[in-house]
């Protein structure tokens, strides 16, 4: 994904502290107040982590993937695998599956929850030509959000939601180039807008989690999300504030985020990006699990357990 404008929003610039204290001691104890245990996520991207880099095509990727499968099949009522062959644009064929699993499958009112467990092929952000050849570890970008996901699950398996949920695992956002032009990059995200599971999907709103492990978590707004489905985000962020979590998601200009969240804007779906882009191993062999937090995940997953639980 590709950050391509900074903005401040005015006092917001300063962000919201209010009430962090409290659930910063909850989330740093593993469980929060919803369930959602940052451990438990932390131990689950390690798994995707330990495969090796999950680049499309690869055997880490194969295992990865079949990995996902079997435990969201051990938790979500139905699961569905999209599994598709993508030309590049240098005619390679590459192997790809999207993943997703469904909790309370009959309800009519459905939220998207996204994240992509890919990992990307070259580390072009790194400091030495050697490096830049190598695939990026992907533990934040990449088996975060497939560690928030499992955990998630872990929860909802024992407490139904009020609404449908839906935890889509897309394959190929980070392969290629962001551009622009964009090349061979959201590709799993693009393939489920063109292919939805039923005729006229269209969920409530829909949440992208993206890179949200960092020790140093600070979440700002993604401005094309900020701009398309403002309401939204609205909800997002006050539904973090309401837990405390106001120092973590803040009312600041993030800038606009070339991610998963844009292909499904433009397919009509309103969901907005959760990501926290200022990561230094971005892209880097240095994105590996003592970059991110047990503490971090569980913030995130407290979230975004709380908007499909609490009434």
């Amino acid at each position: 994904m590709l950050a391509i404008v900074l903005v401040c929003l005015g006092a917001a610039c300063n962000g919201d502290a209010k009430g962090g204290s409290a659930a910063q001691k909850a989330a740093s104890t593993g469980t929060t107040s919803t369930g959602f245990n940052g451990n438990a996520a932390y131990n689950y991207a390690k798994a995707q982590v330990d495969f090796g880099p999950r680049v499309p095509g690869t055997p880490a990727a194969k295992q990865a993937g079949d990995w996902i499968i079997r435990q969201m099949r051990a938790r979500a009522d139905t699961v569905i695998v999209q599994s598709f062959t993508y030309t590049t644009a240098d005619g390679k064929k590459l192997p790809l599956r999207n993943i997703l699993a469904r909790f309370r499958p009959e309800l009519p009112e459905r939220v998207l929850y996204v994240t992509h467990w890919d990992s990307r092929p070259k580390s072009e952000s790194a400091g030495t030509e050697a490096e830049k050849k190598m695939p990026v570890p992907g533990a934040n970008d990449g088996a975060s959000g497939v560690g928030m996901f499992v955990a998630l699950g872990d929860v909802l398996k024992k407490t139904k939601p009020n609404v449908g949920v839906d935890l889509l695992f897309t394959d190929g956002e980070d392969y290629g180039e962001f551009g622009p032009p964009e090349v061979d990059v959201l590709i799993g995200s693009k393939y489920f807008a063109a292919h939805p599971p039923s005729p006229g999907y269209k969920p409530l709103y829909g949440v992208l989690w993206d890179m949200i492990g960092d020790k140093d978590l600070r979440i700002p707004y993604e401005m094309i999300s900020f701009q398309q489905a403002p309401e939204v985000v609205s909800r997002v962020w006050q539904t973090a504030a309401d837990l405390g979590y106001g120092d973590i998601f803040v009312q600041e200009s993030g800038g606009e985020v070339i991610d998963d969240h844009v292909p499904l804007l433009k397919s009509g779906l309103r969901v907005i990006d959760v990501i926290d882009l200022t990561y230094p191993p971005h892209h880097t062999p240095n994105d590996t699990m003592d970059k991110i937090s047990a503490k971090s995940l569980a913030t995130v997953g407290d979230v975004a357990t709380a908007l499909v639980t609490r009434k």
